[in-house]
């Protein structure tokens, strides 16, 4: 949901790091970004459960892999 708020906002992601257990909005606005953003017009639960499962994964390695930390390739592969 944070990433996903901040995409829409414009802010640059190559910075940002999802904080363990910080709480941002509502569970109205969480579940309007997944709705935006599943690329389903009328998901499931069981869509959008794979949907965020998906997600999380996929930032989870991102921010663990050494060549998305922003400190390390500095500017070589802005947008990535």
């Amino acid at each position: 949901f944070q990433y996903l708020k901040r995409f829409d906002q414009g802010y640059n992601l190559d910075t940002f790091c999802y904080e363990a257990l910080s709480v941002e909005g509502n569970p109205a606005e969480c579940l309007q970004q997944f709705l935006l953003h599943c690329g389903i017009v009328d998901p499931s639960w069981s869509e959008l459960r794979n949907f965020t499962w998906f997600l999380n994964v996929q930032l989870r390695d991102c921010e663990a892999s050494v060549f998305c930390n922003s400190d390390f390739v500095q500017d070589t592969l802005q947008g990535f």
